[in-house]
C-alpha cells in the first residue's frame, strides 16, 4: 500500500501470491482504511491477484461492494493486464450489478504507472511516489504479506 495525502491518492497491491484465504479480512481492512483516509484516487492492481474464486466474487458483491460505493471516491483504476480475463470478467461482473449507484469514474488500465498519470493529473509528484514504491517493493510486484495498518508519515508507504 502507499498513500499520498497530498494527491488524495491510494494504492493498493495484493501481496500474498496466490494464498486468498485472507482475501476478505485484507478486503475489510482496505474499506476500513479508505472510510478512516477519506481518500478521493484509488488504485488496484490486480495482476497481482489471482483468480478470484467464485465464492469470493459473491462475497465481493454481497459484502464488499456496498461500502466501496459509498466512499467519497472521485476516480478508480483497476490494473488489469489484458491476458487476466478471469478476474476482468469477475470484476466486470461486480461493476456491473452495481453501475447504477457508482458516482465514480473507473477506469481500467494494464500497468499501474498510465493509472497513476491518470489518477493524479499527471502530478510532478509521481517520480518521487514511484521511488518511494520501488525502494521499499522494488520496481517488480510486491512479494510477501497483505494489507497492513497505514503509518502517518506523509507521502505513506504502507
Amino acid at each position: 500500500m502507499q498513500y499520498d495525502e497530498q494527491l488524495s491518492l491510494l494504492r493498493i497491491e495484493w501481496a500474498s501470491g496466490a494464498d486468498t484465504r485472507t482475501l476478505r479480512q485484507s478486503a475489510e481492512q482496505l474499506l476500513a482504511l479508505d472510510r478512516e483516509l477519506g481518500p478521493r484516487h484509488l488504485l488496484l492492481n490486480m495482476n497481482t491477484f489471482p483468480d478470484i474464486s467464485v465464492y469470493d466474487q459473491v462475497w465481493l458483491g454481497v459484502s464488499w461492494m456496498p461500502g466501496i460505493v459509498k466512499l467519497p471516491l472521485e476516480r478508480v483504476v483497476l490494473v488489469n493486464h489484458r491476458h487476466r480475463v478471469h478476474n476482468q470478467l469477475a470484476i466486470d461482473s461486480l461493476l456491473a450489478m452495481f453501475r447504477s449507484i457508482i458516482k465514480f469514474d473507473i477506469q481500467y488500465f494494464p500497468q499501474p504507472e498510465p493509472g497513476l498519470q491518470w489518477l493524479s493529473d499527471y502530478s510532478a509528484r509521481l517520480p518521487e511516489l514511484q521511488a518511494e514504491w520501488d525502494a521499499v517493493f522494488g520496481s517488480g510486484p510486491v512479494s510477501a504479506g497483505s494489507f497492513e495498518a497505514p503509518h502517518r508519515s506523509q507521502p505513506e508507504l504502507l
